[in-house]
Order: C-alpha cells, then structure tokens, then sequence
C-alpha cells in the first residue's frame, strides 16, 4: 500500500507499506500494551556481531488478533519465539511458536492471541541475532558505532533516533508504547572493558562459562523511550556524586574515558548547577529513581533517558561554534545543557506520534535560554534564544505527517524554540509562565502526548488564544509580514503571508513614544505622533515590511 501526502501545491510524497507498519498503531500493535522489558545482548566485537534475547511482558487490552507484530530490523533475524501464558493465578506454562516470519523491518508472530484472557499479564521471549546496521553519521544516520579510543581500545554504543531501536533489539518500536515498568538489561562484553547502560547497576560478574567475558546488569525502573535504551562499552573510569534537589538526594554518574578524567571532572562541574536551574524552570528531575548519568560517547550526544550520550570533545559551544552567533553560546557546553533537557521533554513527557517531535526539541531547545538565564541574565539570554532563529529554514512545516514515522522540519529545533519564546513574551508574566512549564512538567509526567494535548495546555495555563498562532508556526511555513505605512500622523498597518485569524501584540517605540498594535489580516489604522523612524519589537518571529 502506498500513502500519498501532498506537501505543497506542486509536490507530494510516497509513504510505503513498512512506513505504515512502523508508524502507525495498527492490526499487530493496537491489542497489546508493552509492560515491560527484559533484554539481554552478547557482544561479538571480532565479527562485529551481537546475540541475545528479549522478554516483552504484555498485557492483552483489547481483542486480539492472531498476529503480533514485532519489530527488528534487517539484517538482525529472530531464531526463536517462547510464550509464557498466564491465566491471573499461579499456573503458568510455556508454548514454542513455531510460527513467525519477516515481512521487511517488521516480524509477525502467529498464535490465537485472541484466546488469551485480557488484562493479564503474558510473556513473550524472542532469541534473535545478526549484525547490526552500522552508524552512518551518527547520531544523525545512527546505528552501531564500532570504534576504538585514542589508545586502541574498542569503543562502542549505539545511536538510533528515528531509526529506531529495533535496529540492534525486538521491540513493539513505537513511541507511543513505553514499557510501564522499564526495563532489565544485561550486557556480556569483553571482561576488561565496562559495559554501561541506563538506569542503575545492580550486578556485574565474569560469565560462568568464559571468564573473558563480563556479565553487567542494569535496571530501569521508570518508563523509557525504545530508543532512549543504549549502552556503552570501552575503558571507562567512573566517579560519583549527589545533589539535594526538590525531591531529595539525586544520584549522579560519570563514566569518561579514562585518559579524559582531568577535563571531564572540569567540564561536567556544570552538571549540578544545570539540574538545579531545570528543577526550577521546569519542575524535579524526572527519574530520581534511575539517577542522572553522563557517559562520553563516540558521537557528538543523544538524550539517553538516565545515561546521557556526550561527544562535545570538552569544548564550549556545540563543538567549540556558537549556534546563536551572539557569544553567549560559548559560555556553556551545547551538549550537555541540551541533551540533558530531553529529561524532561523527549524522555519524560514524550511525543505519541514522532510527527510531534518538536515537542522534543524545540521546548528543549528554548530550555537552553533557561539555563543561559540562569547563569547570565534575561536580556543575554533572550539575545541567544533570539539567535538561534537564523538556523531557521522554513522549508516544510515542523510537524510531520501522522501515522508513517516521518519528522517534520528540522526547524523543529530553533522555530520550536521560536514558538516558546513568544508564548513567554505574550504572557508577560515570568512566574505565571514559569508555573506554566512546571505544570507541564506535572500534568504529563512519564506519559506519551500529541499537539493538541500541549497546545490546549499551554493556551488553557497562559489564558492567551493561541489556535492560530500554533496553526501559523507548527502548521505552515508561512513567515508574518507586517507592512505598515505612515502619513499624516497616522499609520496603516496589517500582516500579510499568515494564516485565518494570526495575530500578535506587536510593540513599537520611537523616542519616548510607545504603542503596541495588534494587526490582522485587514488594514487597521492608529494615530501616530512618534515621526517616521519606528523601532519594532524583536521578539516575535516575523519581518517588516514599510
């Protein structure tokens, strides 16, 4: 089956079959609600190899079918399928499914699910190997990265956003599904190398039958994201420390290569003043019970849900260059404030559909200007948020299309952060605002969310209108226009290039004389005793034109 998606007036898009399947909620997903997880993989690092297993406990919400769709990637393959039947008392009993076949990225596994009693909790384990996409240009084009430190050792991870999880592991790969109660993963590597991963250690030991190799087991406790799940293998030096934040004492990790030790402890000092800024803009660290940890990772970062992915080589700035061409940029490390940011937006509250991403990162990115606020001031921080807007390509619209796993712009990022910049300077009231992100925060903690759901927040939470405004910049790529003209004391003035209804409290100043407009669609007139030269306000992602 092939989707069409008309994406302007002369252009349209294909969305295949597997776009479908990988997307969208449908006949192998919709009857089952992912529980919880429990993966164990083994590391070939010769063959560039992995092996491993993963239990998918599940519960039946609605009528089944006869097929489960199981998502793993080409050219990994599933050799085995076992499943755990729970009638809700004490007897349990296994069953081999003998049937299951790929159908591109995706496997189906057929039993009479349907006969299974509903809300129960049921048990799938999948056996499966191969060798793993490699990284193309991760984190972007993600995949395996194997690769080796400064000293020859082997160092690896996995980046997968947006390719997804299924990649390297069996998964129902979909946003909207996060298991309720985490995730087990056991890592078997190479013994003189450490094997880390999201949550908390709660065992490491040699493998009975090969003491050359290392089990090491880590527990999630919370809610995460399939693609947020990774690990990280090399020579790694680790080193702890707390913080006393709204909810108590939260636990932070450090693993770095070891030869980085001396720059690491100097760089990632910033770490507690980050969080403390966060909490106060953005309510408490959301996985208190999983801890924070920054790894260093042979790519530039990701959002691993407590295991932070960094790769910013120590330098200020997104590798050592300033985003917002301001200088403010370079008075934090990009990656870390960033990536870091997704705790709260991308990990704990994150988008149903990955159509909605800039839920992700535009909110994360405006939360850059938080902590920029923090340690140098509003109007420092504003003129780097503001910045940030000539990244800003206006090539398609920032939410993609529903159902077929496609992104919408990249702008997402910095016209995303455009977005929150403004609803701040239309409420005009930084604590009710602030109140606002922290109930974000609260409202939709560890849930799965779409647009509509945010918007309808935030609109509800400031008391401003904001259908249009959303429909104006998530919806289109239209850029507001306000033309004006001034003649006889008295200006004309309208926006043009907007959608039905936009509007924006537009303030303009010339000497000491100062009026705010509020221009539509339709010409409006005001008097005006300032002269011909008008200051406009900055703070609003539009052009003039006279």
């Amino acid at each position: 089956m092939i989707v069409w998606y008309l994406l302007s007036a002369n252009t349209t898009f294909a969305y295949t079959h597997a776009d479908t399947l990988r997307g969208s909620d449908g006949r192998g997903r919709a009857w089952w609600d992912v529980r919880h997880y429990g993966l164990e993989v083994q590391f070939d690092l010769l063959n560039k190899k992995i092996s491993g297993r993963n239990r998918i406990d599940f519960k039946i919400i609605k009528t089944a079918t006869d097929s489960m769709q199981i998502d793993l990637q080409e050219p990994m393959r599933i050799t085995k399928v076992k499943l755990t039947i729970s009638d809700g008392g004490h007897d349990r009993f296994d069953v081999t499914i003998d049937s299951f076949y790929r159908d591109g990225n995706v496997w189906w596994i057929k039993y009479p699910f349907q006969k299974l009693k509903k809300d129960f909790i049921q048990s799938l384990e999948i056996t499966y190997d191969g060798s793993p996409r490699n990284a193309v240009n991760p984190p972007w084009d993600g995949g395996f990265s194997w690769t080796h430190d400064g000293n020859g050792n082997p160092w690896i991870a996995v980046s997968c956003q947006g390719l997804g999880a299924s990649v390297w592991w069996p998964c129902k790969d979909a946003q909207w599904d996060e298991p309720d109660s985490g995730i087990d993963i056991k890592l078997i590597a190479p013994a003189n190398l450490e094997a880390i991963s999201n949550g908390r250690k709660i065992n490491e030991g040699l493998l009975s039958s090969d003491h050359a190799l290392k089990v090491t087991e880590w527990k999630v406790k919370n809610p995460i994201n399939n693609y947020d799940v990774t690990f990280y293998i090399g020579d790694y030096i680790h080193w702890q420390d707390t913080l006393m934040g709204e909810k108590g004492k939260l636990d932070l990790d450090f693993w770095v290569l070891r030869y980085n030790e001396e720059k690491a402890r100097t760089q990632f000092a910033m770490v507690k003043q980050m969080i403390h800024c966060y909490e106060y803009w953005l309510g408490p660290y959301p996985f208190y019970e999983d801890g924070y940890k920054l790894v260093e990772a042979p790519y530039l970062g990701m959002e691993h849900q407590s295991a932070t992915a960094y790769g910013n080589h120590y330098e200020m700035g997104y590798l050592g260059h300033d985003r917002s061409n301001t200088g403010y940029g370079m008075r934090f490390d990009y990656i870390i404030v960033h990536e870091s940011g997704h705790e709260w937006f991308g990990n704990s509250i994150t988008a149903n559909d990955i159509a909605d991403n800039w839920i992700h990162e535009g909110i994360t990115t405006f939360a850059e200007s938080l902590f920029a606020e923090c340690i140098m001031g509003k109007e420092n921080a504003e003129a780097y948020c503001r910045g940030e807007w000539h990244n800003i390509q206006n090539d398609k619209p920032i939410i993609g299309n529903y159902g077929v796993n496609n992104e919408g712009s990249e702008d997402m990022y910095d016209k995303g952060a455009a977005i929150m910049y403004m609803i701040r300077t239309m409420t005009d009231d930084d604590e009710k605002f602030m109140v606002m992100l922290r109930g974000l925060s609260m409202e939709f903690y560890h849930q799965e969310v779409t647009t509509k759901q945010i918007e309808g927040y935030i609109s509800t939470h400031t008391g401003l209108a904001l259908g249009s405004f959303f429909n104006q910049y998530l919806r289109s790529t239209k850029v507001p226009e306000l033309e004006y003209a001034i003649k006889d004391h008295e200006m004309s003035y309208r926006f043009s290039n907007i959608v039905e209804g936009f509007t924006l409290p537009i303030m303009l100043s010339a000497g000491k004389k100062t009026i705010t407009l509020n221009p539509t669609a339709d010409w409006q007139k005001a008097k005006w005793n300032g002269g011909y030269n008008v200051n406009f306000t900055d703070d609003f992602l539009i052009t003039i034109k006279k």
